[in-house]
């Protein structure tokens, strides 16, 4: 990331400069520069050796200066990141409410009818092609190592010039399950590469697991809200959806999930996103995951972990999945290199738990092969630290993209606006007042050149209505504030003119 384009000016004039020290009067430009918005939150300072550079001074008033700046809580410092000016507390909205425990597990389960309303709003998106994408689910293409990948593919085309015209091993490249297999075990899964199956994306992994556990007309019990590429997948082959209510903090309500299992027969399977849930960025405690994993196993259902995001949870280490408390093949874990890697190389993988053979079958029946040449490229990536260099880079713009969409809409939207900040990843789950319609917000946003995600396409039941989905993934910063900006706008208007309800 490039250095500011701010230049400070002269030192402070608020006291004669001989009384201050360089330090004070270098800290008080960059103070004016901050409160000027010359310098916003989220921007990130020089670095010391440029800081030495540009006002000539020594690495002890460098440094000086800048912790100045953080005693006045201007400033942060970030490992291995540098120093970046602060989202101040006041930017802060209250967190959005946990949900009614007693409102959705008595409810019916229903077959699945979302792909009129997807399709409608995909209509639409190409109608408006050069609107700027806040609703998007991956990031900016500029935060991905695209040269260091398109280098990986030129090394191994020259190594195996048939990987283009040969057909790959059924199950994937046994290098790239065997990195993997090696990487799971951070995540607290102890597999082989034999338990791994190469998928087409998580789609098809998750596509894999719901038909290797269901025939149509079973019920699987899913997350509320919840990402509407489950709701399709459902759809698609004919299942029902129970809805179970999710909180912001700490995902799926696991005493609801319990109380639907006792009073609905037949549910089949459960299928949760525990780390950075989508479109929550919930990420659910050790405790609840043992509990949740027990309670599967005892109904002796599967429970389908849909896992891309765990790697983006601001933490060190990351959290452990679900698979790490299996003891007995009750979870299928999906997962793809599409959030944090390269999205447009579509590799994901399964383990199926005791579904693994019947998943192997599903798949050698549906797909057969998948591409060698992409899983050739990420072996390479990932068995040198270029890839953990990589997600650690990732991680730290994106908490400066969240952290600028963060002031920017609690400062542009309406009275009544809360929300969760997510703990890690691109998505903001946002609550309205609740007589401002997402479909209205939806279309007029659309109309004037901002994309984002209704909250009905995140529930089969009509919920959400007052719910906005908003992801961080564009490269042009200023742009994405000005546009959350107007979005913010739009919402005040139409709370100032909506009827209460």
């Amino acid at each position: 990331m490039s250095e500011p384009l701010f230049t400070p000016q002269g030192p402070s004039t608020d006291r004669p400069a001989e009384r201050q020290p360089l330090y004070r009067q270098l800290a008080d430009q960059y103070r004016r520069a901050i409160g000027n918005g010359a310098l916003r939150p989220g921007d990130r300072m020089p670095s010391m050796r440029a800081f030495m550079q540009r006002h000539g001074v020594s690495l002890a008033t460098a440094t000086e200066s800048y912790r100045e700046l953080e005693r006045a809580a201007l400033i942060d410092a970030r490992p291995r990141a540098g120093y970046f000016v602060r989202v101040p507390p006041t930017a802060a909205l209250p967190c959005a409410a946990e949900p009614d425990l007693a409102m959705q597990p008595g409810a019916a389960a229903q077959f699945v009818g979302i792909h009129s309303e997807i399709s409608a709003l995909v209509s639409k998106f190409q109608r408006y092609p050069h609107a700027l994408n806040l609703g998007g689910a991956t990031a900016s293409p500029d935060l991905y190592p695209t040269d260091a990948l398109q280098k990986a593919a030129v090394r191994a085309l020259r190594r195996r010039p048939t990987l283009l015209t040969a057909v790959g091993p059924d199950q994937g490249d046994p290098a790239l399950r065997a990195l993997i297999a090696r990487r799971a075990l951070e995540a607290g899964i102890q597999i082989g590469a034999d338990d791994i199956i190469m998928t087409h994306g998580g789609v098809e992994a998750m596509n894999l697991a719901l038909r290797a556990v269901t025939q149509p007309g079973d019920t699987v019990a899913v997350e509320s809200p919840c990402f509407f590429g489950l709701l399709q997948a459902l759809e698609s082959l004919g299942l029902r959806a129970l809805e179970i209510p999710t909180s912001p903090s700490t995902g799926l309500a696991i005493e609801a999930l319990a109380f639907a299992l006792h009073t609905h027969s037949g549910i089949k399977a459960v299928v949760v996103v525990p780390n950075l849930q989508n479109p929550l960025g919930s990420v659910m405690p050790d405790a609840h995951k043992a509990s949740l994993v027990e309670l599967c196993a005892r109904a002796g259902i599967a429970l389908i972990e849909d896992d891309p995001y765990r790697e983006l949870v601001d933490a060190a280490p990351p959290p452990r999945s679900l698979k790490a408390w299996d003891t007995d093949g009750t979870v299928i874990h999906c997962t793809s290199f599409n959030k944090t890697l390269a999205p447009g190389m579509r590799v994901g993988w399964i383990n199926g738990g005791r579904w693994h053979p019947r998943i192997g079958m599903l798949k050698f029946a549906q797909s057969r092969h998948n591409e060698q040449l992409s899983q050739v490229v990420l072996a390479g990536f990932l068995e040198t630290s270029a890839y953990e260099r990589h997600l650690r880079r990732l991680r730290e713009s994106l908490q400066l993209r969240r952290e600028r969409m963060a002031a920017a809409v609690a400062a542009s939207f309406p009275d009544g606006t809360r929300f969760t900040p997510p703990r890690g990843g691109m998505f903001f789950w946002i609550e309205l007042p609740r007589h401002v319609s997402s479909s209205a917000l939806f279309d007029a946003a659309l109309h004037g050149g901002i994309r984002i995600m209704p909250g009905t396409v995140f529930s089969n039941a009509g919920r959400f209505d007052h719910f906005i989905r908003l992801s961080c993934p564009s490269a042009d910063l200023d742009l994405t504030d000005e546009a959350v900006r107007r979005l913010g706008r739009l919402a005040a208007r139409m709370a100032a003119h909506a009827p209460t309800r």
